[in-house]
């Protein structure tokens, strides 16, 4: 008997053991929750396929691309010599969209300042989104007493009125599209700064970053092979919206005129150009420039929005 219920003392102990190790206790602090890992690509694929309007904002932007880019391989214009003699001639045979009143070609006018736009306002989306990621991810990672300096200083810097600050920098330096591009990309890079910060504290006490931490990671390693790349969403969701906040900054720098000079161009200057004799009734010197610029902004902000749609795994 004795024998028995020795035997029968070992097995309760064993299923208390069994059961205490199928049923871990849950973690009340939340630390040691596993983050959901990001969409596939062919997830976010698939989800933007099934978006109407993303896949409108995505047509639009190859259009604009392969017009700007690809259509002055096959429309041929003359963008350097002034045309006195063709100066303000409506649209007609020989030129679609008339002439301007140096008597450049319009439609070929489109597509190089497009070509400028754009390429500007890639350029500076790039400088935004590295400065701000790296500088938000520091911020996010260290905290304390750096974290609140570093954001006092971002605070400081969105006091300061973007447009009035760039228009003194173009009436001071001549504009060119990398000083352009590097202006607003020094100043756009503050907002995705807070949001990456903000992402990083949320990832700094999950599960990897911890056990990477206790693998020896130093902060730069954390920072650029665990941080930024679970921020990946934000980033690319911001691009699209930092390339239409520069396309419309640039339209607005060359609507005042202190945008780009000739022989370089771009749609704002252009747009100012026109405004000039709009009530002479030469309308093809704006809206069809006015059209290409609401096109691109609408198409980047209707592409940013199914992105953020696509790569949030909140809803799942």
């Amino acid at each position: 008997m004795n024998q028995q219920d020795h035997e029968s003392t070992a097995l309760a102990e064993e299923g208390v053991v069994q059961t205490s190790v199928a049923r871990p206790e849950p973690d009340p602090t939340g630390v040691l929750a596993v983050a959901k890992p990001p969409r596939s690509t062919r997830a976010v694929i698939r989800t933007l396929r099934r978006n109407r309007l993303a896949v409108i904002g995505a047509s639009m932007l190859i259009g604009l691309f392969v017009f700007c880019f690809l259509g002055p391989l096959v429309y041929h214009t003359n963008q350097t010599d002034v045309d006195v003699l063709n100066a303000s001639l409506p649209p007609g045979d020989g030129h679609p969209l008339g002439t301007d009143t140096n008597g450049f070609d319009v439609l070929g006018r489109l597509m190089l300042g497009g070509q400028v736009s754009l390429e500007i306002g890639l350029l500076a989306a790039f400088v935004a989104t590295a400065v701000g990621t790296v500088y938000g991810a520091i911020a996010g990672l260290f905290g304390g007493v750096l974290d609140g300096f570093m954001m006092r200083l971002v605070d400081i810097l969105l006091a300061i009125p973007f447009l009035f600050f760039v228009l003194i920098l173009s009436a001071r330096f001549t504009a060119t599209p990398v000083t352009l591009a590097l202006v607003i990309g020094g100043f756009s890079w503050l907002v995705i700064a807070r949001l990456i910060r903000s992402e990083v504290l949320s990832l700094r006490v999950r599960e990897f970053v911890l056990a990477a931490r206790l693998m020896g990671a130093r902060k730069p390693r954390l920072i650029f092979t665990h941080l930024i790349p679970n921020t990946i969403g934000v980033i690319v969701v911001n691009v699209t919206f930092q390339v239409a906040d520069a396309i419309l900054t640039i339209a607005a720098l060359g609507f005042l005129g202190f945008g780009l000079t000739y022989p370089v161009t771009d749609w704002g200057s252009q747009l100012s150009a026109g405004t000039t004799y709009i009530t002479s009734g030469y309308w093809w010197l704006v809206y069809p420039v006015g059209a290409c610029i609401v096109l691109t902004v609408l198409a980047f902000n209707l592409l940013g929005d199914a992105l953020r749609d696509a790569l949030d795994r909140r809803g799942d």
